[in-house]
């Protein structure tokens, strides 16, 4: 009978090389990470669209302005809070990553690639929205007492969903455009139609 399931080889950890904050090899731990504050940062501008039109809508008298704020700031702060992970392994994978020149300093100067200068620009926008969802957790906090989302607060939001998921389509691209990250079996069998599976650091 044929197998239809292939269920070991993609979660086993053994076989794969251990690159220290960056995973392991075809286990990258920066990918996974971006997804928290990516989907936490848009859900929070949603929120807050929500808080701030039925407050506008209502005024005081519904329970949907303080619940939808509660959550926006839920969200805001988990994601803000995995996103430390997510930047300090992406710094990694930008650092081991892209070939450098060891010999000009402790980061070394890296080959001026056209998937280092996107790296470089996915980082700068990713930064910048760290920076805005900063301010917004601070404002969010000031205000807290409101129990309402105000416009500065919503916009502030509106513009780090925007920004963080532009920034993602960088990182996608990184991926499944560049490869960057992306181990390659050495003569894979993953393709070839077979009954037996393809084990992490096993030859065929």
């Amino acid at each position: 009978m044929p197998r239809l399931y292939s269920i070991k080889p993609a979660i086993t950890l053994r076989g794969r090389k251990f690159r220290g904050l960056r995973g392991w090899a075809g286990k990258p731990l920066h990918p996974p990470l971006t997804d928290f504050p990516i989907v936490s940062y848009v859900l929070c501008a949603a929120f807050d669209l929500v808080s701030f039109v039925a407050w506008k809508a209502k005024g005081s008298g519904s329970t949907i302005p303080s619940d939808a704020f509660v959550a926006a700031t839920w969200v805001i702060v988990c994601g803000a809070g995995v996103s430390l992970g997510t930047a300090l392994t992406g710094f990694w994978d930008w650092w081991k990553g892209i070939a450098r020149d060891r010999s000009t300093g402790p980061i070394g100067r890296a080959r001026h690639t056209q998937v280092w200068r996107t790296i470089n620009w996915h980082a700068t926008v990713m930064l910048t929205v760290t920076a805005i969802v900063i301010v917004d957790v601070v404002v969010r906090l000031i205000q807290y007492d409101r129990h309402h989302a105000t416009l500065p607060l919503t916009i502030l939001s509106v513009i780090a969903g925007l920004l963080v998921s532009f920034g993602a389509t960088y990182g996608g691209s990184l991926v499944f455009d560049y490869q960057f990250n992306v181990e390659e079996l050495a003569g894979s069998t993953v393709y070839d139609e077979s009954e037996t599976d393809q084990m992490p650091g096993n030859k065929p």
